[in-house]
Order: structure tokens, then C-alpha cells, then sequence
């Protein structure tokens, strides 16, 4: 192989044999994964700590990341650690100190360190046009990132790696980004400047919730509609769910293929159906209540990543600016009859939302929680509260 340039620290292997140097950031060793572009150009704390894109790599297409710094407050994670978010980080630009109120004071705070903490691995100084361009004319491509301080890599052994890697299709990984016993979530949507809402005294509503690797800040929606949210694992069964009497259940996003996950969870949700509850779903969560209301998915190309899609609510006639992170999605020409296609995307017409014709069922593949229009999708959580008014 041709031996990388002279002062890197860093090196982005695909498995068709490119080789892209550059300087390491953040943990060192090597990670690898299927390599993504998200095109959002703030957010990139919430995006490295997204359980959604475990086994992942994120290249980010705005250039400047990292000068706004990093807190303890945007982390989405209920985890810790690289193992069930992103697997690794490339940018244009080596990222710079922070310099926002918000960011953690000292070395804390930068982006570069806190990626060490996490044990993260990065790399900057890469062309992300020309690597965005690749994927977008073939794909998400199977790759190793590395980084090492004296810029020794055995280029040969990281190409097996990323040749060797099975990539995404048929792999459940909620089972490992789920929590493994239940908990109770009641923290509120942040405000300026007061931060992240106090708990409601009372809940209106009890909502399930069946984490497959939820994001904070779909709970704190909730709770903003008044609800107290319950979060458990993936595994759980609807007699136990409705054992609970929920007034509501939530199907959570999170990462993997919704085949492999929807061999376990797919059977529960068609019982959550039946019963009469409501349902609503996010992300792999609609993926796989289309599965379980007999529809198909499909592995993406290039899959959608960024706080720029725009949407169009079919049932309103509005169109939403919302974020998207998703890598499968769902065969609408596989919907059944009984079922509604409520949202579709405007940049290639796949399928962005669907909704039973008779139960109070519905789901959407964006996240109505992130709101970069900034609040374009949260009225889908007066939508479920609606629902749930008896």
C-alpha cells in the first residue's frame, strides 16, 4: 500500500481499498463501522451521543465543529461511552476551543478531550466533500478509522477489518443500546435561561416506554405534555407493558436494521395494537410498527442524516423543517390498506409517517423531539396526548 504523508495521525480505510490521511482526534485505536454524512451544521454533541447511530461513523459536512464546546446537559445517551452511540467522527477542520456560555469550563469543555473521555476516535483534516460525494454515489461504505499519536498504522490489517465487517443489515443492536431494568423519567424540555424544566407535581398521562435506544429529549417531550414516562428494555413483553395500564406507549428510535430487532419486538407490538392503545412511534420505532402492521424495510443508500430535511405532514398539507437519522426505512408500496402514509420526505418522496385507519396508532421516521424548525414537529406529542385522553 502507499505509505500515508508525513505527519499523519490519522487514517479513514474503506473497504474498497481508499485510504484517506489525516490528523487522529480524540481516543486513539481504531474503530470500525459504516460510514455516514450528516449534513446538520450545530448539534454534533447530540449527534456523537445518539444511540441511533451505533456502529457508525459520522462525517460531518459543515466544516467548523466543535467551537461551540461541550456540557454535561446535551448528551442524549443514557449509557456511557462509544460502545452503543458513534463509533468515530471525521471533520474538515481540527476542531477549536470552545467559545459558548454553555460549554463546560477547562479542557472539559473542548471537543477533542471529551472525545477521549468517551474513547471516541477521530479525524480531521479530510476532504469531507469529496468522501460526502463517494457516499452519495455509492453509498455508505464499510471502513476502519484510526488514530495513533506516532502515525504508525499496518494500513494491510485495517483493510481486512473493514472488509471483514458484516456492515448493518441483520444486526440487532437495540438489544445492547437498551437500559437493562426500568426506570422513571420526569425532566422537562430546556428553556432559556432557566435550563431544563423542574418535574410536574402530577402526571396527566402513563406512558411505556420501549427503549431501543432512546434519546433524552424524546422523554422530556413527553413530560412536557404531562405525562411521566416509564422507560423499559427492549425485551418486554405486552402483557407486562399492559400489565401496567399505560395510558399511551411509546416505541423509541435507536439503532440496527429493524428486521433483526423486529424478530422479538414485532409480535409485542402487533399485541400493543390490538389491545386498543395508543401507539406512537420514532424512528426504528416506526419501522418496526410498519413491520408489525405488515409492511416491509429496506436498507438505504445513503440514508438520511440532518437537521435540514424538510416534510410534508399529509394530513395538514404543512411542511416541517426536522432532523433525521436513519439508514433503513420503510417499503411504502409494502403499506397494507389499513394503513395510512401520513409524512413523506421532500428531498426523495420516501416514506416519513404512517397511521392506522381505525386505532389510535401512528408513527413517523423524523425526530419530532430535535425541532430544528425549532419546534416544527412537537405538536406529534399533542397528537399522542390527544389519543390518550379517555
Amino acid at each position: 500500500m502507499t505509505p500515508l504523508p508525513q505527519g499523519a495521525t490519522g487514517v479513514l480505510v474503506l473497504a474498497d481499498g481508499t485510504i484517506m490521511p489525516g490528523f487522529g482526534v480524540g481516543a486513539e485505536g481504531a474503530a470500525v463501522g459504516e460510514v455516514c454524512f450528516n449534513t446538520a451544521m450545530t448539534g454534533y454533541q447530540e449527534i456523537l451521543t445518539d444511540p441511533s447511530y451505533m456502529a457508525q461513523i459520522v462525517t460531518f459536512t459543515f466544516p467548523h465543529i466543535g467551537n461551540v464546546g461541550m456540557n454535561f446537559e446535551d448528551v442524549e445517551q443514557f449509557g456511557e461511552g462509544a460502545r452503543t452511540t458513534a463509533r468515530g467522527a471525521i471533520f474538515r477542520d481540527l476542531p477549536t476551543a470552545p467559545a459558548n456560555w454553555r460549554a463546560t469550563a477547562g479542557a472539559a469543555g473542548h471537543l477533542d478531550h471529551w472525545m477521549k473521555s468517551r474513547g471516541v476516535v477521530g479525524l480531521s483534516g479530510v476532504d469531507t466533500r469529496a468522501l460526502t460525494r463517494l457516499i452519495r454515489e455509492k453509498g455508505m461504505p464499510h471502513a476502519v478509522i484510526a488514530h495513533a499519536a506516532d502515525g504508525r498504522f499496518d494500513l494491510d490489517t485495517l483493510l481486512a477489518q473493514a472488509r471483514a465487517w458484516s456492515g448493518l443489515t441483520g444486526l440487532d443492536l437495540a438489544k445492547d443500546a437498551t437500559t437493562l431494568q426500568s426506570f422513571t423519567f420526569d425532566e422537562g424540555l430546556w428553556a432559556w435561561p432557566a435550563g431544563y424544566a423542574k418535574p410536574r407535581p402530577e402526571a396527566k398521562f402513563e406512558v411505556a416506554v420501549l427503549d431501543y435506544g432512546i434519546k433524552r429529549n424524546i422523554l422530556r417531550a413527553l413530560t412536557s405534555i404531562g405525562a411521566r414516562a416509564t422507560v423499559l428494555p427492549a425485551s418486554t413483553t405486552a402483557e407486562e407493558i399492559l400489565a401496567r395500564r399505560p395510558d399511551g406507549v411509546l416505541l423509541s428510535n435507536g439503532p440496527g436494521d429493524p428486521a433483526a430487532t423486529g424478530e422479538y419486538a414485532v409480535p409485542e407490538i402487533q399485541k400493543l395494537v390490538e389491545s386498543g392503545v395508543p401507539v406512537f412511534g420514532i424512528c426504528l420505532g416506526h419501522q418496526m410498527l410498519a413491520r408489525a402492521l405488515g409492511a416491509n424495510t429496506v436498507k438505504m443508500e445513503q440514508g438520511h442524516h440532518g437537521a435540514n430535511h424538510p416534510v410534508k405532514d399529509l394530513t395538514t398539507g404543512k411542511v416541517e423543517i426536522v432532523s433525521m437519522n436513519h439508514g433503513f426505512t420503510v417499503d411504502r408500496d409494502t403499506l397494507p390498506a389499513a394503513v395510512t402514509e401520513t409524512h413523506v420526505s421532500l428531498f426523495d418522496g420516501t416514506n416519513a409517517g404512517i397511521a392506522l385507519k381505525d386505532r389510535p396508532v401512528f408513527s413517523v421516521q423524523h425526530h419530532p423531539e430535535a425541532s430544528p424548525g425549532p419546534t416544527d414537529s412537537l405538536y406529534l406529542f399533542d397528537r399522542f396526548a390527544d389519543m390518550m385522553v379517555k
